[in-house]
């Protein structure tokens, strides 16, 4: 099975304890290509139900249909610290230009009492849930344990396509990931002229993004041989590696610019990415043994190298997300 541009890789080999070797070679070698090539990839054999994708989506269209001032009730500037809530379409910047999108910041729910959250740990706490639709918080809290379960299998086959432990790296960044997930939607009204793009071009800021598209399409990707659309294909995640993975390998394997073009379907267009990035407080380091390839920052989007920053990925993460949401990141993380 393959798209017309990315691969499409079946993870069923490495959620199967009773899988034979040879295919479970064949899924860790395909791994391995995909994030040498391009660093994305479809991925299908996930185990997340399609049932529980659908009611989140139906959810999320039902939430987005109501007017501003209903959804304005759990905003972000409401969220202090843990930056969770509701931005206005516009209301998101990517190399200081508005998105033509509006979403809802989500990410795992931790109690006022959980030590971080008491600890004033950005991007930690509970999060903003609208009043309506009902049944949003438990379909999205069941969405996030589905799919960080993917993420982690996934990043178990890339262990393997280095030829490291299959643990590497939930021993190391992810026995507390962070994970941020996002609804986005994509108006197919008329977007000002100050938005060209629904996101302009950028690379994922952590260890791997899941990515569920309706049908409606829009994402692109930049490959050695330009810019291709990434389709969305019945029953499967979009999944691309992002720039800790790129520091981690040396970049051996890259962090892949992409964007999504205007919403001129007709039709509002969802999506749910999911990030799945180390410990806040880790560090992440480069694999021992790994060699290091050359420096791309002179052809990457934001002229920055992921190799040369120091700190926690916590330190790395509010730099990136304070030019998200300037306005936001002045108030709430001085």
């Amino acid at each position: 099975m393959t798209s017309a541009h990315l691969p499409v890789i079946d993870l069923a080999p490495l959620t199967r304890p009773t899988t034979n070797a040879a295919a479970l070679a064949h899924s860790v070698s395909q791994l391995r290509e995909a994030c040498l090539s391009h660093g994305f990839f479809y991925v299908v054999g996930h185990g997340l139900p399609e049932s529980l994708t659908s009611r989140l989506e139906s959810l999320a269209r039902a939430f987005f249909a109501q007017p501003d001032a209903v959804k304005l009730r759990c905003p972000m500037s409401a969220g202090g610290r843990a930056w969770r809530g509701y931005f206005k379409a516009g209301g998101e910047l990517t190399s200081g230009q508005p998105d033509w999108k509006e979403g809802l910041y989500l990410g795992s729910e931790l109690a006022s009492d959980h030590p971080r959250v008491r600890a004033g740990t950005p991007l930690h706490g509970p999060n903003l849930w609208p009043d309506a639709p009902a049944g949003l918080r438990e379909t999205v809290l069941a969405y996030l344990d589905a799919g960080a379960a993917v993420c982690a299998t996934v990043l178990r086959g890339i262990a393997l396509s280095l030829e490291l432990p299959a643990d590497y790296f939930e021993q190391r960044y992810t026995r507390d990931p962070l994970l941020l997930f996002r609804i986005f939607n994509y108006p197919s009204r008329s977007a000002p002229e100050a938005a060209t793009w629904g996101v302009g071009e950028h690379t994922d800021y952590g260890l791997l993004t899941l990515l569920y598209q309706d049908g409606t399409g829009g994402l692109e990707v930049r490959t050695p041989q330009g810019w291709v659309q990434a389709p969305p294909l019945p029953g499967s995640f979009v999944c691309n590696i992002g720039d800790m993975l790129d520091r981690m390998t040396r970049g051996l394997y890259r962090s892949t610019p992409h964007r999504v073009r205007l919403n001129t379907s007709g039709r509002d267009r969802i999506s749910f990415p999911l990030f799945f990035d180390p410990d806040f407080h880790s560090t992440p380091a480069p694999i021992e043994g790994l060699p290091a390839a050359a420096d791309d920052h002179a052809t990457r989007w934001d002229g920055a190298s992921v190799h040369d920053f120091s700190g926690t990925y916590g330190d790395h993460l509010l730099r990136k997300v304070g030019k998200v949401f300037p306005e936001l990141a002045a108030t709430v993380l001085g």
